[in-house]
């Protein structure tokens, strides 16, 4: 398998789209998909790499999605920069760049949507009510637009992924959900695009979020039971960057992303959400109790 040379075929019409990919699977191609909201950087790239070693063709969906926006959230400051995000495509090794407009995909007020069950109402859910319902609508739109494929996402956002992956699932979609390692900066910050928010004393103490982590999962691995005593601990480690403030720090079951009562078994799943100023940012990290 050859990476395209030069850069990727940028297409910003849905049936356009499907005519390019209809051809491609009509000649025994494999399709790769990467859905982003653009603004892409090394983790993106990653994705993209990966789609590229197991695929034939590779679309890259850039597209900055309003239902998975609430009132005053991010959407009009949202980083957009679709002319770095088409080098980055091409250095990755991309086919094609979807890039519609907002006219394009909902080009009348939308009334059907993908509603979700418990999946959605924790962690990042409960904050964020309604948003995972508008990512499942725009995802499950892509995989329709885009049709039989393999479809990457990182684990930085293992919410979105475990609803992703229950989604298609659960509606039979001819789509294979990747999973894929979360890329960091050397200081075990995550990669993410709402890092541009941060300042530089932020930035200083983001990699915070890392060392929660790094430290909830130590007492699972040593045996600690009692999920509120790991929380408790992810929480003070955040605590010591002054300009932290913490949405959830969480011990979680990956299946269901809930806790229960009885003594943390098996694959736990910690996740954090803190905002630093106008970022909020998220991360996690899987762990196996001793």
């Amino acid at each position: 398998m050859t990476v395209p040379a030069g850069r990727p075929v940028t297409e910003d019409t849905i049936g356009g789209l499907r005519a390019r990919l209809d051809g491609a699977r009509s000649g025994g191609q494999r399709v790769g998909l990467v859905p982003t909201m653009g603004f892409l950087h090394a983790g993106h790239q990653s994705l993209i790499e990966r789609a590229r070693s197991e695929n034939d063709l590779v679309v890259v969906s850039i597209f900055v999605n309003p239902l998975q926006f609430n009132p005053g959230e991010d959407f009009d400051d949202y980083p957009r920069d679709l002319d770095h995000d088409v080098e980055l495509c091409a250095q990755a090794g991309a086919d094609i760049v979807f890039a519609p407009d907002q006219h394009e995909m909902y080009p009348e007020p939308v009334i059907t949507t993908v509603r979700l069950g418990s999946l959605a109402g924790v962690l990042c859910g409960a904050s964020r009510p309604g948003h995972f319902d508008g990512v499942a609508t725009v995802v499950a739109k892509l995989f329709s637009i885009v049709g039989e494929c393999s479809a990457y996402f990182g684990e930085k956002d293992f919410q979105q992924l475990t609803i992703v992956s229950r989604m298609a699932r659960d509606l039979s979609l001819p789509v294979r959900v990747v999973g894929c390692p979360t890329v960091r900066e050397p200081d075990g910050l995550a990669l993410s695009s709402r890092n541009a928010y941060l300042s530089s004393d932020e930035r200083a103490q983001a990699p915070a979020l890392r060392r929660a982590l790094e430290a909830g999962a130590a007492l699972v691995e040593a045996g600690e039971p009692d999920g509120a005593v790991v929380e408790s601990r992810m929480a003070a480690v955040i605590s010591d960057a002054p300009l932290a403030r913490i949405d959830y720090a969480a011990a979680v079951s990956p299946a269901t992303l809930t806790r229960s009562e009885q003594p943390l078994q098996g694959d736990v799943r910690l996740l954090v959400a803190v905002r630093f100023g106008k970022a909020r940012l998220i991360d996690n990290l899987g762990c196996r109790t001793g």
